[in-house]
């Protein structure tokens, strides 16, 4: 499938980049610090080298890194609350188990659940993984991150989408985002240029941590405020996970909290999430916005269903609604994207990681899928399409009832 191979090769440059991204200055509010490896400022160097590791771990590997990145990097705890939001059984879903078996054998899949009306209608895990477990979410983070934003124009951190993003990232006044809004960085429609072929030794993603940063300066800012414009703001639609991390740059600015703590706080706790997450952070203490976040399953499956809701009392009413509509449509029908949320046909919206993670919600079967996997390969058409395919054949059985 051509939008999958797009979206999931675009956001394979996190694992090769992003492990360096460092923001300047501390942010206001406190965040739990994970104990498992120690915060070293400045030290990018480790965190450069591991990432660029990550796309080329052995199979063995990513079935022991992926549920375990917390013993790898330094992140923060998103904590939750003593309420636990109850996922009840359902009637179980009319799928072979032969053939639920032959999809998470051929994609390495470590768990599957679906949920309609609330319900676990299925729920399966495979290659160690357990429910107290946490397995990492690689871009279905963006779409955590895009809730943070509503929650934050909700809060009245942030007027609305419409606003420049130099009101917030002063530093970008002058460069190619001058004029672009909120709403053009969340639909990665701004018109600066950017190339995220991670295989190009030349590309942006290769090169945006490899410069060195003057002193006092955010990275991430530092870099894509030297990029051109190339297009006019809203007129051309290229995925660039560098403006998913200005987005989070954006939001801890607004609301002068750790992003792991904003999203405990509006969340984690009052949704009822079940166990705490962990958030991968840069050498400066702060959480990389575009990636990185590591959820247990169900978990995963509540935030669908929170999305399913419509963020009720977090977000703007309206939120949700415009999240997951096509801001930018694409060549094939029916295929969008909207505030880091992806478009699909019937009505479908969903978020993408690469090596498998996914969550798709139909809001007319009112149901909502997680898949946590280790898949073979970080970006495939033919074994995205698979996916998606089985995917559909979830929801398909979810409307017979």
């Amino acid at each position: 499938m051509t939008l999958v191979k797009e979206g999931m090769m675009a956001k394979a440059w996190i694992v090769a980049g992003a492990l360096a991204l460092g923001m300047a200055g501390p942010a206001a509010g406190q965040a739990v610090v994970s104990p498992d490896v120690q915060i070293k400022p400045g030290d990018t160097a480790g965190l450069r080298k591991v990432g660029a590791e990550v796309l080329f771990w052995s199979q063995a590997q990513r079935d022991a890194n992926f549920p375990a990145m917390e013993k790898i990097f330094p992140g923060h705890i998103v904590k939750a609350g003593g309420k636990v939001r109850a996922l009840p059984a359902g009637k179980p879903l009319a799928v072979p188990e032969a053939e639920i078996d032959a999809f998470i054998a051929a994609q390495n899949v470590s768990g599957l659940i679906v949920l309609q009306d609330g319900k676990v209608r299925l729920e399966r895990y495979a290659r160690g993984y357990g429910p107290q477990g946490r397995w990492t979410s690689f871009s279905v983070a963006k779409s955590f991150t895009s809730a943070l934003v509503g929650a934050a124009i909700r809060d009245g951190y942030i007027k609305s989408v419409g606003e420049p993003v130099t009101k917030y990232i002063p530093e970008l006044a002058g460069s190619g985002y001058d004029g672009v809004t909120i709403a053009q960085l969340l639909t990665m429609t701004s018109g600066v240029r950017w190339n995220e072929d991670y295989t190009d030794v030349k590309s942006d993603v290769a090169r945006m941590f490899l410069e060195p940063v003057p002193a006092g300066e955010d990275p991430t800012v530092f870099y894509m405020k030297k990029l051109p414009r190339e297009t006019a703001p809203g007129s051309k639609w290229v995925y660039k996970t560098g403006e998913t991390n200005l987005i989070g740059v954006l939001v801890m600015r607004a609301t002068g909290k750790p992003l792991a703590t904003y999203l405990s706080d509006k969340i984690w706790k009052p949704f009822g999430m079940e166990r705490d997450a962990f958030w991968m952070v840069d050498p400066s203490g702060h959480e990389v916005s575009g990636c990185c976040l590591s959820v247990s399953l169900r978990d995963y499956a509540r935030m669908g269903q929170f999305a399913l809701e419509g963020g009720k009392g977090v977000v703007p009413a309206d939120w949700i609604a415009e999240s997951t509509r096509a801001q930018a449509a694409f060549a094939r029908p029916g295929f969008g994207y909207g505030y880091q949320w992806w478009v699909y046909p019937e009505g479908r919206f969903g978020a993408i990681g690469i090596f498998g993670q996914t969550i798709g919600i139909d809001p007319k079967t009112r149901t909502v899928i997680a898949i946590s996997a280790a898949a073979p390969k970080a970006t495939d058409s033919a074994y995205g399409a698979a996916r998606m395919a089985f995917v559909d054949r979830l929801f398909a059985s979810t409307a017979a009832r």
